[in-house]
């Protein structure tokens, strides 16, 4: 106990040399994309979430931006793994070798040390305390010297710049690539909450079976999320707009190209954008009716990459009858908020969701 007790002082100092020497960061473990927030230095880190393996030895061969432009493409030894899901850690180990990779890739000026930053995560608001649990392990073990849980709409909302502290109705909707959360935040805390596995990837999911009912033609991943981005939208919009679409036919087998208009890719997502609008009035309706009046005079805003999509904001402003508006660069929101809450200690630490035993 002696010699633990000489030793100890050496290693909270070294610690904290390590400390100095790394950012402190914000993350936002997507189902779509990583982003990490630096503190001093904004967002640093905007990559897919995805990595390729090589099965035959185990080795990751590329992350996020090369990876992804490997999906589809890649022969029978290399593995494409997309480690999250629904905001929810699904392979550990591919988790921890990407935010190491991202850790490294952050600190690469300080080559000679190993990066040893405090981190702050956005979780979902469903996740479980095994879930939590997990999320902390893995970022220990990417090589964090401290790490905070925060849920994203709470982030969200402090990326954007919410009074959340103060006795007011916000509400956000956040619209990620796995799940839609929709948040009533006042005094610090979320008062009713919802989330729902429909949002930018259950979009892309509904452009490949309308090409496939309606065309008889198979879409890669990568093809139907471009078609969405390309000419999607949520209501009719003043100028028509087209695009290719490529894939195989199932009828004969050989490739096929065929031009598709902003219509019938509404078409396509007009059942998930229905569901959305949806799960918000219905969370509008259990909402105390102090926040509702504050909400309806302030208006809901919008985060995530689901943001983007051409009138969004108008679908739910129409369905709720309330004012909506589209955060400023929606998809940062998340990381931006919890790279602020590193500035505000007291903040974080009120916020920050309890700890769960570590794995020794």
């Amino acid at each position: 106990m002696a010699k633990m007790q000489q030793y100890q002082p050496e290693f909270m100092i070294l610690d904290k040399l390590f400390g100095h020497l790394s950012a402190d960061l914000g993350i936002d473990l997507g189902t779509s994309n990583t982003l990490v927030y630096a503190k001093g230095k904004g967002i640093v880190i905007n990559e897919p979430s995805v990595v390729a393996i090589n099965t035959r030895n185990g080795q990751v061969l590329s992350i996020g931006h090369e990876a992804k432009a490997m999906l589809g493409k890649t022969p029978q030894h290399v593995a494409m793994s997309k480690p999250l899901a629904r905001g929810i850690i699904s392979d550990f180990e591919v988790v921890e070798k990407m935010l190491r990779y991202f850790f490294n890739k952050i600190h690469r000026d300080h080559s000679m040390f190993v990066p040893r930053p405090r981190v702050v995560v956005g979780v979902p608001l469903d996740v479980t305390e095994v879930e939590r649990k997990a999320v902390g392990d893995v970022v220990l073990s990417a090589g964090a010297r401290d790490f905070f849980l925060v849920e994203k709409p709470l982030a969200a909302a402090i990326g954007v710049g919410l009074p959340i502290s103060e006795p007011v109705g916000n509400m956000l909707v956040d619209i990620g690539g796995g799940t839609t959360e929709i948040a009533v935040i006042s005094l610090n805390g979320i008062v009713t909450a919802k989330a729902i596995p429909i949002a930018g990837d259950e979009m892309n999911r509904n452009i490949v079976q309308y090409a496939r009912d309606v065309f008889n033609l198979l879409l890669g991943e990568r093809v139907s999320e471009e078609v969405k981005i390309a000419v999607g939208s949520a209501v009719p919009i003043k100028d028509r707009l087209e695009v290719s679409m490529r894939g195989r036919d199932l009828l004969s087998g050989l490739p096929r190209e065929i031009m598709v208009t902003d219509g019938q890719v509404r078409e396509a997502i007009a059942r998930s954008v229905r569901s959305i609008v949806e799960h918000i009035k219905s969370i509008l309706e259990i909402t105390p009716p102090e926040l509702v009046a504050d909400i309806y005079r302030r208006g809901i805003v919008l985060t995530g990459g689901g943001a983007l999509l051409r009138g969004m904001d108008q679908s739910i402003a129409t369905g709720t009858g309330i004012p909506v508006r589209v955060a400023e660069d929606p998809m940062s929101a998340v990381a931006r908020g919890n790279g602020l809450l590193l500035e505000t200690e007291p903040l974080l630490r009120d916020l920050a969701l309890p700890k769960t035993d570590r794995i020794v």
